[in-house]
């Protein structure tokens, strides 16, 4: 059987290669596992100053976790096996947050859901041509997890809440120009950048930087504005509202993307970053999010909204509740409410 994470080290480097090009390369439970194993290996290995993470082949560099097992679990055995997978891939994404050897992200394809909680730890993020960031949760009734809530909330201009409630998708030059990537390189010059980090691991800025190029305009940066005046509140429904006093052809398509998402998870989504914004340890993001997603796994609009868009792609889920106004405060108060101690999120 072909590993699904490649696992090696060479010069001073350790490299986690991610191999599941048929799944664009989404996230198992034995993938998180392999990779918080390398990783609490190499932290006491004097000889591996770097970790170098990307992709061993196809387009994408990791589309996200594993949803098919996702909703699975929560047809058939309450969400226990989901809790696992969510459980222990936020403790990777904890345990590289605070990686003390620098991480060199290379985020060169499709960088989604799960792609995002494992690229965004790293000190250093490569962006490249090939580039399609997204957070596209909402959509299947989920939230922006893995970090997400912290990342998000941490953009500029309510950038993060318009990412969060649309799933908008960005290319490498709208990644640096947001700050969610810290360089940006033509996908040729990939193979030269590895090299030279494990060979010089003492100089990976400079090294990034020499191979760097000025990347295209930044399409988003023309919708600024925009973005930060409509999505402004943090209540759905004056977000709605707000678009739906626009006649442009951008507030148009916004709100019709809107309109397609969950309810419930863009209710979610508003209060995770609103909460996150005021956090100042990451554990407790992982926490939040956690009892978050143990909720929200077994609610409706997940299952039916994996259903929609991902098993039968008919993209016609059926939310419920169906509205924003069907979203009651109490529910969403619900979903954000402390587990039994037993059942909290526990750092590795």
């Amino acid at each position: 059987m072909t590993e699904v994470v490649n696992i090696h080290t060479h010069g001073r480097a350790g490299h986690i290669s991610l191999n599941r090009p048929k799944a664009l390369h989404a996230l198992t439970l034995d993938m998180c596992h392999a990779m918080s194993a390398a990783l609490a290996g190499w932290s006491n290995d004097d000889a591996v100053e770097v970790v170098i993470l990307d992709h061993a082949e196809g387009r994408g560099f990791c589309a996200g976790g594993d949803i098919n097992l996702l909703r699975h679990s929560a047809l058939t055995d309450n969400g226990v096996s989901g809790r696992r997978f969510f459980h222990d891939e936020y403790q990777l994404n904890h345990w590289m947050f605070g990686y003390a050897k620098p991480i060199v992200a290379f985020m060169d394809g499709v960088t989604m859901g799960g792609g995002v909680g494992i690229s965004q730890p790293a000190r250093f993020r490569v962006a490249t041509e090939h580039t399609r960031f997204a957070m596209p949760e909402t959509g299947i009734g989920l939230f922006p997890d893995v970090g997400g809530g912290w990342y998000l909330s941490r953009l500029s201009g309510r950038l993060g809440q318009f990412l969060a409630l649309t799933g908008a998708r960005l290319d490498g030059a709208e990644c640096l120009w947001a700050g969610l990537a810290t360089h940006y390189l033509p996908a040729d010059k990939l193979a030269e950048a590895k090299a030279r980090i494990a060979d010089h691991p003492d100089r990976i800025a400079g090294i990034l930087s020499e191979l760097s190029i000025t990347p295209p305009l930044a399409r988003i940066e023309a919708n600024a504005e925009r973005i930060a005046h409509h999505f402004r509140s943090d209540r759905l429904e004056d977000i709605l509202a707000s678009l739906e006093g626009d006649d442009s052809e951008w507030a148009m398509k916004e709100l019709a993307t809107l309109h397609t998402k969950s309810p419930q998870t863009c209710k979610v989504a508003l209060r995770q970053l609103a909460e996150a914004a005021q956090l100042t340890d990451f554990a407790d993001e992982m926490r939040m999010e956690y009892r978050i997603a143990s909720r929200v796994l077994t609610r409706p609009d997940f299952a039916e909204g994996v259903r929609a868009v991902i098993v039968d792609k008919t993209n016609d889920p059926k939310w419920n509740p169906a509205t924003p106004e069907g979203v009651s405060e109490d529910l969403i108060d619900s979903i954000f409410a402390p587990l039994p101690a037993e059942e909290e999120w526990k750092p590795l």
